[in-house]
Protein backbone atom coordinates (compact mmCIF):
# COMPACT_ATOMS: atom_id res chain seq x y z
CA UNK A 1 0.00 0.00 0.00
CA UNK A 2 1.31 3.43 -0.96
CA UNK A 3 1.15 6.05 1.78
CA UNK A 4 2.24 9.63 1.45
CA UNK A 5 1.40 13.26 0.73
CA UNK A 6 -1.99 13.64 -0.90
CA UNK A 7 -2.25 17.43 -0.57
CA UNK A 8 0.19 20.14 0.49
CA UNK A 9 -0.86 23.61 1.65
CA UNK A 10 0.96 26.69 2.89
CA UNK A 11 0.21 30.00 4.58
CA UNK A 12 2.31 33.01 5.59
CA UNK A 13 1.28 36.31 7.20
CA UNK A 14 0.37 39.19 4.87
CA UNK A 15 3.22 41.37 6.16
CA UNK A 16 6.91 41.14 5.28
CA UNK A 17 10.17 43.00 5.84
CA UNK A 18 12.78 43.54 3.11
CA UNK A 19 16.08 42.11 4.33
CA UNK A 20 18.19 44.77 2.62
CA UNK A 21 16.36 47.44 4.60
CA UNK A 22 16.85 45.49 7.83
CA UNK A 23 20.55 45.25 7.01
CA UNK A 24 20.80 48.99 6.36
CA UNK A 25 19.10 49.75 9.67
CA UNK A 26 21.50 47.45 11.51
CA UNK A 27 24.59 48.87 9.74
CA UNK A 28 25.25 45.52 8.08
CA UNK A 29 26.27 44.91 4.47
CA UNK A 30 23.03 43.73 2.78
CA UNK A 31 25.00 41.00 1.00
CA UNK A 32 25.49 39.35 4.37
CA UNK A 33 21.74 38.69 4.49
CA UNK A 34 20.83 38.25 0.82
CA UNK A 35 23.93 36.26 -0.20
CA UNK A 36 25.64 35.19 3.03
CA UNK A 37 22.57 33.49 4.53
CA UNK A 38 20.41 33.62 1.42
CA UNK A 39 17.33 35.53 2.58
CA UNK A 40 15.44 38.28 0.72
CA UNK A 41 12.31 38.80 2.84
CA UNK A 42 11.09 37.96 6.33
CA UNK A 43 7.42 37.19 6.99
CA UNK A 44 6.18 39.21 9.98
CA UNK A 45 3.11 38.00 11.90
CA UNK A 46 0.69 40.63 13.23
CA UNK A 47 -0.86 40.14 16.66
CA UNK A 48 -3.87 38.53 14.97
CA UNK A 49 -1.77 35.56 13.81
CA UNK A 50 -0.17 32.87 15.96
CA UNK A 51 0.91 29.25 15.40
CA UNK A 52 -2.72 28.08 15.57
CA UNK A 53 -4.12 30.51 13.01
CA UNK A 54 -1.19 30.09 10.63
CA UNK A 55 -1.71 26.32 10.61
CA UNK A 56 -5.48 26.60 10.30
CA UNK A 57 -5.16 28.96 7.33
CA UNK A 58 -2.69 26.60 5.63
CA UNK A 59 -5.06 23.66 6.13
CA UNK A 60 -8.13 25.62 5.07
CA UNK A 61 -6.64 25.86 1.60
CA UNK A 62 -6.48 22.09 1.03
CA UNK A 63 -9.15 20.41 3.17
CA UNK A 64 -12.51 19.85 1.45
CA UNK A 65 -15.75 18.43 2.86
CA UNK A 66 -14.80 14.84 2.02
CA UNK A 67 -11.45 15.28 3.77
CA UNK A 68 -13.14 16.72 6.86
CA UNK A 69 -15.07 13.47 7.32
CA UNK A 70 -12.10 11.20 6.58
CA UNK A 71 -9.53 12.96 8.80
CA UNK A 72 -9.43 11.11 12.12
CA UNK A 73 -6.03 12.26 13.34
CA UNK A 74 -4.60 15.79 13.56
CA UNK A 75 -0.91 16.05 14.44
CA UNK A 76 0.44 19.54 15.08
CA UNK A 77 4.23 19.93 15.05
CA UNK A 78 5.40 23.18 16.64
CA UNK A 79 7.90 24.70 19.02
CA UNK A 80 5.89 27.90 19.44
CA UNK A 81 2.67 26.43 20.74
CA UNK A 82 0.18 28.64 22.56
CA UNK A 83 -0.63 26.50 25.59
CA UNK A 84 1.44 24.24 27.84
CA UNK A 85 -1.46 21.80 28.26
CA UNK A 86 -4.02 22.00 25.45
CA UNK A 87 -2.70 20.99 22.04
CA UNK A 88 -2.80 23.46 19.18
CA UNK A 89 -4.33 20.63 17.12
CA UNK A 90 -7.57 20.82 19.11
CA UNK A 91 -8.02 24.49 18.21
CA UNK A 92 -7.41 23.76 14.51
CA UNK A 93 -9.75 20.77 14.62
CA UNK A 94 -12.58 23.07 15.76
CA UNK A 95 -11.74 25.98 13.45
CA UNK A 96 -11.84 23.67 10.41
CA UNK A 97 -14.97 21.80 11.49
CA UNK A 98 -13.38 18.34 11.28
CA UNK A 99 -14.93 14.99 12.09
CA UNK A 100 -15.32 14.92 15.92
CA UNK A 101 -14.30 11.25 16.07
CA UNK A 102 -10.63 12.07 15.71
CA UNK A 103 -7.40 12.24 17.69
CA UNK A 104 -5.72 15.63 18.03
CA UNK A 105 -2.23 16.04 19.51
CA UNK A 106 0.78 18.36 19.52
CA UNK A 107 4.34 17.08 19.11
CA UNK A 108 7.56 18.91 19.90
CA UNK A 109 11.18 18.42 18.98
CA UNK A 110 12.37 21.74 17.64
CA UNK A 111 12.14 21.79 13.82
CA UNK A 112 11.70 18.01 13.57
CA UNK A 113 8.10 17.99 14.89
CA UNK A 114 6.25 17.85 11.55
CA UNK A 115 8.48 15.01 10.32
CA UNK A 116 7.69 13.04 13.47
CA UNK A 117 4.02 13.70 12.71
CA UNK A 118 4.34 12.34 9.18
CA UNK A 119 5.98 9.15 10.40
CA UNK A 120 3.24 8.71 13.01
CA UNK A 121 0.64 9.31 10.30
CA UNK A 122 2.11 6.55 8.13
CA UNK A 123 1.73 4.04 10.94
CA UNK A 124 -1.85 5.13 11.61
CA UNK A 125 -2.86 4.77 7.96
CA UNK A 126 -1.25 1.34 7.69
CA UNK A 127 -3.71 0.20 10.37
CA UNK A 128 -6.58 2.37 9.08
CA UNK A 129 -6.25 2.54 5.27
CA UNK A 130 -9.44 4.54 4.72
CA UNK A 131 -8.51 7.33 7.12
CA UNK A 132 -6.59 10.51 6.45
CA UNK A 133 -4.21 12.36 8.77
CA UNK A 134 -3.72 16.11 8.82
CA UNK A 135 -0.13 16.96 9.74
CA UNK A 136 0.67 20.59 10.52
CA UNK A 137 4.00 22.37 10.89
CA UNK A 138 3.54 25.91 12.16
CA UNK A 139 5.89 28.30 13.92
CA UNK A 140 6.97 31.86 14.53
CA UNK A 141 10.75 32.17 14.76
CA UNK A 142 11.80 34.83 17.28
CA UNK A 143 15.35 35.65 18.38
CA UNK A 144 14.96 39.28 19.36
CA UNK A 145 15.69 42.69 17.90
CA UNK A 146 19.34 43.44 17.15
CA UNK A 147 20.40 39.87 17.91
CA UNK A 148 22.67 37.63 15.85
CA UNK A 149 19.70 35.48 14.90
CA UNK A 150 17.38 38.33 13.93
CA UNK A 151 17.96 37.85 10.20
CA UNK A 152 16.84 34.21 10.42
CA UNK A 153 13.39 34.93 11.82
CA UNK A 154 10.14 34.23 9.97
CA UNK A 155 6.60 32.93 10.32
CA UNK A 156 4.37 30.52 8.45
CA UNK A 157 2.82 27.09 8.31
CA UNK A 158 2.47 24.05 6.09
CA UNK A 159 -0.39 21.56 6.08
CA UNK A 160 0.06 18.04 4.74
CA UNK A 161 -2.79 15.62 4.13
CA UNK A 162 -1.36 12.12 4.52
CA UNK A 163 -3.32 9.23 3.02
CA UNK A 164 -3.18 5.94 1.17
CA UNK A 165 -2.82 6.20 -2.62
CA UNK A 166 -1.52 9.78 -2.40
CA UNK A 167 -1.70 12.14 -5.37
CA UNK A 168 1.60 14.00 -4.82
CA UNK A 169 4.25 11.82 -3.23
CA UNK A 170 4.48 8.24 -1.96
CA UNK A 171 6.84 8.02 1.01
CA UNK A 172 9.29 5.14 0.89
CA UNK A 173 9.69 2.86 3.90
CA UNK A 174 13.45 3.10 4.38
CA UNK A 175 14.71 6.02 6.45
CA UNK A 176 17.52 6.74 8.89
CA UNK A 177 17.14 8.80 12.07
CA UNK A 178 19.60 9.87 14.73
CA UNK A 179 19.41 11.55 18.15
CA UNK A 180 22.06 13.20 20.33
CA UNK A 181 21.75 15.58 23.30
CA UNK A 182 23.23 18.83 21.99
CA UNK A 183 22.63 22.38 23.23
CA UNK A 184 22.79 24.12 19.88
CA UNK A 185 19.37 25.76 20.15
CA UNK A 186 16.77 25.92 22.92
CA UNK A 187 13.98 28.03 24.40
CA UNK A 188 13.34 27.80 28.17
CA UNK A 189 9.69 27.85 29.24
CA UNK A 190 10.16 31.34 30.71
CA UNK A 191 11.28 32.89 27.42
CA UNK A 192 9.36 33.87 24.28
CA UNK A 193 12.63 34.09 22.36
CA UNK A 194 15.00 31.31 21.37
CA UNK A 195 18.66 30.95 22.35
CA UNK A 196 21.17 29.52 19.93
CA UNK A 197 24.82 28.63 19.55
CA UNK A 198 24.94 29.41 15.85
CA UNK A 199 28.37 27.96 15.11
CA UNK A 200 27.60 24.70 16.93
CA UNK A 201 24.19 24.43 15.29
CA UNK A 202 25.68 24.79 11.80
CA UNK A 203 28.31 22.17 12.60
CA UNK A 204 25.80 19.71 13.99
CA UNK A 205 23.34 20.22 11.14
CA UNK A 206 26.01 19.12 8.67
CA UNK A 207 27.39 16.38 10.95
CA UNK A 208 23.93 14.88 11.41
CA UNK A 209 23.31 15.01 7.68
CA UNK A 210 26.60 13.24 6.95
CA UNK A 211 25.72 10.58 9.53
CA UNK A 212 22.21 9.78 8.31
CA UNK A 213 23.19 10.02 4.63
CA UNK A 214 26.01 7.51 5.01
CA UNK A 215 23.77 5.20 7.04
CA UNK A 216 21.02 5.53 4.44
CA UNK A 217 23.36 4.52 1.62
CA UNK A 218 24.60 1.53 3.62
CA UNK A 219 21.03 0.50 4.48
CA UNK A 220 19.54 0.83 1.00
CA UNK A 221 22.43 0.53 -1.45
CA UNK A 222 21.34 3.77 -3.12
CA UNK A 223 23.67 6.49 -4.33
CA UNK A 224 23.39 10.16 -5.22
CA UNK A 225 22.59 9.25 -8.84
CA UNK A 226 19.29 7.74 -7.66
CA UNK A 227 17.92 11.16 -6.68
CA UNK A 228 16.26 13.81 -8.82
CA UNK A 229 16.46 16.40 -6.03
CA UNK A 230 17.32 16.93 -2.38
CA UNK A 231 15.25 19.06 -0.02
CA UNK A 232 16.53 20.32 3.31
CA UNK A 233 15.29 21.89 6.50
CA UNK A 234 16.14 25.54 5.89
CA UNK A 235 16.65 27.79 8.92
CA UNK A 236 18.12 29.97 6.17
CA UNK A 237 18.57 28.94 2.55
CA UNK A 238 22.37 28.85 2.52
CA UNK A 239 22.34 26.16 5.25
CA UNK A 240 21.00 23.39 3.03
CA UNK A 241 23.48 24.33 0.32
CA UNK A 242 26.35 23.81 2.75
CA UNK A 243 25.10 20.30 3.47
CA UNK A 244 24.47 19.46 -0.18
CA UNK A 245 28.00 20.53 -1.13
CA UNK A 246 29.45 17.85 1.17
CA UNK A 247 28.06 15.03 -1.01
CA UNK A 248 28.04 16.51 -4.54
CA UNK A 249 31.35 14.88 -5.48
CA UNK A 250 29.61 11.50 -5.17
CA UNK A 251 27.62 12.24 -8.34
CA UNK A 252 28.44 12.67 -12.03
CA UNK A 253 28.65 16.15 -13.55
CA UNK A 254 25.08 15.81 -14.85
CA UNK A 255 23.80 14.74 -11.42
CA UNK A 256 25.60 17.62 -9.71
CA UNK A 257 24.14 20.10 -12.17
CA UNK A 258 20.62 18.70 -11.70
CA UNK A 259 20.78 18.67 -7.92
CA UNK A 260 22.15 22.22 -7.71
CA UNK A 261 19.49 23.54 -10.10
CA UNK A 262 16.70 21.83 -8.21
CA UNK A 263 18.12 22.95 -4.88
CA UNK A 264 17.92 26.57 -6.03
CA UNK A 265 14.27 26.09 -6.99
CA UNK A 266 13.56 24.48 -3.62
CA UNK A 267 14.71 27.61 -1.79
CA UNK A 268 12.65 30.24 -3.61
CA UNK A 269 9.70 30.26 -1.20
CA UNK A 270 11.91 30.05 1.87
CA UNK A 271 13.95 33.05 0.69
CA UNK A 272 10.77 35.15 0.81
CA UNK A 273 9.38 33.81 4.10
CA UNK A 274 12.29 33.11 6.43
CA UNK A 275 12.58 30.40 9.04
CA UNK A 276 9.33 28.63 9.91
CA UNK A 277 10.95 25.91 12.02
CA UNK A 278 8.80 22.74 11.74
CA UNK A 279 7.47 23.69 8.31
CA UNK A 280 10.73 24.74 6.68
CA UNK A 281 11.58 21.40 5.03
CA UNK A 282 8.09 21.09 3.59
CA UNK A 283 8.03 24.67 2.35
CA UNK A 284 11.24 23.76 0.53
CA UNK A 285 9.55 20.69 -0.96
CA UNK A 286 6.56 22.80 -2.01
CA UNK A 287 8.84 25.38 -3.63
CA UNK A 288 10.61 22.63 -5.56
CA UNK A 289 7.39 21.06 -6.83
CA UNK A 290 5.79 24.37 -7.80
CA UNK A 291 8.86 26.04 -9.31
CA UNK A 292 10.41 23.16 -11.29
CA UNK A 293 9.18 21.87 -14.66
CA UNK A 294 11.76 19.11 -15.10
CA UNK A 295 10.49 16.67 -12.47
CA UNK A 296 8.34 13.71 -13.44
CA UNK A 297 6.42 10.80 -11.96
CA UNK A 298 8.74 8.26 -10.35
CA UNK A 299 11.44 10.78 -9.52
CA UNK A 300 12.92 10.21 -6.07
CA UNK A 301 13.21 13.22 -3.75
CA UNK A 302 15.54 13.04 -0.75
CA UNK A 303 14.50 14.94 2.37
CA UNK A 304 16.67 15.90 5.32
CA UNK A 305 14.89 16.92 8.51
CA UNK A 306 16.83 18.42 11.42
CA UNK A 307 15.54 19.58 14.78
CA UNK A 308 18.10 21.16 17.08
CA UNK A 309 18.75 19.55 20.39
CA UNK A 310 18.99 17.30 18.30
CA UNK A 311 17.17 14.82 16.04
CA UNK A 312 17.91 14.28 12.36
CA UNK A 313 16.29 12.07 9.75
CA UNK A 314 16.82 11.32 6.06
CA UNK A 315 13.89 9.85 4.17
CA UNK A 316 12.61 9.74 0.61
CA UNK A 317 9.52 9.97 -1.54
CA UNK A 318 8.51 9.14 -5.12
CA UNK A 319 6.54 11.65 -7.16
CA UNK A 320 3.20 10.31 -8.37
CA UNK A 321 1.65 10.50 -11.87
CA UNK A 322 -0.07 13.84 -12.44
CA UNK A 323 1.17 15.28 -9.14
CA UNK A 324 1.27 18.76 -10.71
CA UNK A 325 -2.53 18.79 -10.99
CA UNK A 326 -2.85 18.54 -7.21
CA UNK A 327 -0.71 21.54 -6.31
CA UNK A 328 -2.06 24.99 -5.41
CA UNK A 329 0.37 27.02 -7.47
CA UNK A 330 -1.96 29.92 -8.33
CA UNK A 331 -3.12 30.34 -4.74
CA UNK A 332 0.46 30.46 -3.48
CA UNK A 333 1.51 32.95 -6.14
CA UNK A 334 -1.45 35.13 -5.11
CA UNK A 335 -0.45 34.84 -1.46
CA UNK A 336 3.07 36.07 -2.19
CA UNK A 337 2.01 38.85 -4.56
CA UNK A 338 -0.65 40.22 -2.20
CA UNK A 339 1.63 40.71 0.79
CA UNK A 340 2.38 44.17 2.16
CA UNK A 341 5.88 45.45 2.86
CA UNK A 342 6.40 47.14 6.21
CA UNK A 343 9.19 49.43 7.41
CA UNK A 344 11.80 48.49 9.98
CA UNK A 345 10.18 50.71 12.66
CA UNK A 346 6.79 49.09 11.93
CA UNK A 347 8.36 45.63 12.21
CA UNK A 348 9.98 46.58 15.53
CA UNK A 349 6.67 47.83 16.91
CA UNK A 350 4.88 44.63 15.88
CA UNK A 351 7.66 42.50 17.32
CA UNK A 352 7.36 44.13 20.75
CA UNK A 353 3.56 43.77 20.94
CA UNK A 354 2.42 41.00 23.29
CA UNK A 355 -0.79 39.55 24.62
CA UNK A 356 -1.62 40.21 28.28
CA UNK A 357 -0.30 37.75 30.85
CA UNK A 358 -2.37 38.96 33.79
CA UNK A 359 -5.75 37.59 32.74
CA UNK A 360 -7.02 40.91 31.40
CA UNK A 361 -9.25 41.08 28.34
CA UNK A 362 -8.07 42.40 25.00
CA UNK A 363 -9.81 42.67 21.64
CA UNK A 364 -7.70 42.74 18.49
CA UNK A 365 -8.58 44.50 15.25
CA UNK A 366 -8.92 41.74 12.67
CA UNK A 367 -10.28 43.99 9.91
CA UNK A 368 -6.75 44.76 8.74
CA UNK A 369 -5.84 41.06 8.58
CA UNK A 370 -6.99 39.46 5.28
CA UNK A 371 -6.65 35.92 6.66
CA UNK A 372 -9.81 33.85 6.95
CA UNK A 373 -8.83 32.61 10.40
CA UNK A 374 -7.57 35.05 13.03
CA UNK A 375 -6.85 35.49 16.71
CA UNK A 376 -9.41 38.02 17.94
CA UNK A 377 -8.05 38.55 21.44
CA UNK A 378 -8.07 37.13 24.96
CA UNK A 379 -10.69 36.84 27.69
CA UNK A 380 -10.50 34.97 31.00
CA UNK A 381 -6.97 33.76 30.12
CA UNK A 382 -8.33 32.11 26.96
CA UNK A 383 -7.33 32.86 23.40
CA UNK A 384 -10.26 33.76 21.17
CA UNK A 385 -10.27 32.63 17.54
CA UNK A 386 -12.60 33.16 14.61
CA UNK A 387 -13.10 31.56 11.21
CA UNK A 388 -14.56 34.40 9.13
CA UNK A 389 -16.04 31.88 6.68
CA UNK A 390 -18.31 30.30 9.30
Amino acid sequence: MKIGIDKLGFYAPHLYLDMTKLADSRNVDPDKFTIGIGQDKMAVPPMTQDAVTLAANAALEIVDETDKEAIDFVIFGTETGVDSSKSAAVYVHELLGLNPYARAIEVKQACYGATAGIQMAKGHIMMNPDSKVLVLGSDIARYGLNTSGEATQGAGAVALLISADPHIMALEDQSVYFTSDIMDFWRPVYSDKAFADGKLSNEQYIAFFSNVWEQYKAKTGMELNDFAAMCYHLPYTKMGYKALKTILDDGTDDVQERLLANYKQSTEYNRDVGNIYTGSLYLSLLSLLEQTDDLKAGDRIGMYSYGSGAVGEFFTGLLQPGYQEHLYVEQHHRLFSSRTEITVPEYETIFEETLPTDGSTVELDIDRDPADICLTGMADDKRQYVNKLK
